[in-house]
């Protein structure tokens, strides 16, 4: 018999999601619920590194529920809940913590590169990579799908986790990050990473002008229509691969090499492409947060099946460290 794996991923309620959300994580999740032991929550606790206002949290927790339900998890298939629902990752942060020597958490690149873009420097944001590997080692997750960026935390998570077995004997499974090719950096509207913290995202429940603005606020270079462009160093075309069907690619890209690529037409049909792939998914959302406790009723009976699988773990590490006595 074919073993079943513990997959885990979660999202931060700081936002409005958007396609690289979507591409790089949520899509993958969605679509291993019938073939894993699927694991989703929602990290509220990693949130408040840079979400201070609590009405603010409270709201983007229930929408990012919404989201995902919009989109096609359903809780009867997984384990789907909010971080903060299960208490024993905070304590098993903190054993992991004293453990984790300095220079590990120091040399993780995300705490300087979040500082630089502006978010306020905190213990919090610093040890943000313990926490992260608290909430996957607690579940006990075989493969961690995530994108490039994150691929340093996994490892760290990784490091973690042979350094307590080293120390206290087998205890942890060692996870593997699962990492599509083809979704592991989404580029955003100026090229980089499509981030929330750099304000360069494409939503995935926004619609009519708001989206088309962004839309068409892609940066592309000055080249003539008639001009060959390089399709490969175009962050319109990359975004195009996500949703255009092989035919219709090619001729895209033919367009590029060959001459004939006017940016313009190519960003209006990522418009249309985007308002079919999710305009059904966006009235479901519009569903779920016209009924706020039916969200939390399956918020709350994923939290019950979190807890469970958290309690064998916590159990186990408690009396490995020898606080059960």
């Amino acid at each position: 018999m074919k073993e079943i794996m513990k997959i885990l991923s979660g999202i931060q309620p700081s936002g409005q999601l958007h396609i690289g959300n979507y591409f790089g994580m949520m899509q993958t999740m969605i679509d291993q619920m019938e073939s894993s032991d699927l694991h989703v929550f929602i990290v509220d606790y990693h949130a408040l590194t840079s979400v201070r206002d609590p009405k603010v949290l409270a709201k983007g927790t229930l929408e990012a529920a919404a989201d995902f339900l919009a989109l096609g998890l359903d809780p009867d298939k997984c384990t789907f809940w909010v971080q903060s629902d299960v208490p024993a990752v905070c304590e098993l942060m903190w054993l992991l913590s004293v453990l984790t020597p300095m220079g590990l958490v120091e040399r993780c690149h995300s705490y300087k590169d979040k500082v630089a873009k502006g978010i306020q420097a905190s213990h919090g944001l610093f040890s943000y990579p313990v926490l992260m590997a608290a909430d996957i080692l607690l579940y006990q997750a075989d493969i961690v799908p995530v994108g490039k960026d994150q691929k340093q935390h996994l490892e760290f998570a990784r490091d973690l986790a042979q350094k307590f077995n080293n120390e206290y004997g087998e205890t942890f499974t060692i996870p593997e990050p699962g990492i599509s090719k083809h979704t592991a950096t989404i580029p955003g509207l100026d090229g980089q990473k499509m981030s929330k913290s750099y304000g360069n995202t494409i939503p995935i429940f926004s619609e009519g002008k708001p989206l088309k603005k962004r839309v068409m606020a892609i940066e592309t270079d000055a080249k003539g229509i008639e001009e060959p462009k390089d399709p490969d160093s175009c962050n319109l075309y990359q975004l195009l691969k996500l949703f255009a069907t092989p035919d219709r690619l090619a001729e895209i890209r033919g367009l590029y090499v060959n001459g004939g690529a006017a940016y313009g037409y190519l960003k209006l049909e990522l418009l249309d492409l985007l308002n079919d792939k999710f305009g059904a998914a966006r009235q479901k959302k519009a569903e779920y947060l016209a009924d706020p406790a039916e969200l939390r009723r399956i918020l709350a009976k994923g939290a019950e099946k979190a807890r469970a699988k958290a309690a064998v773990t916590i159990d186990l590490v408690r009396e490995r460290v020898g606080i059960k006595y």
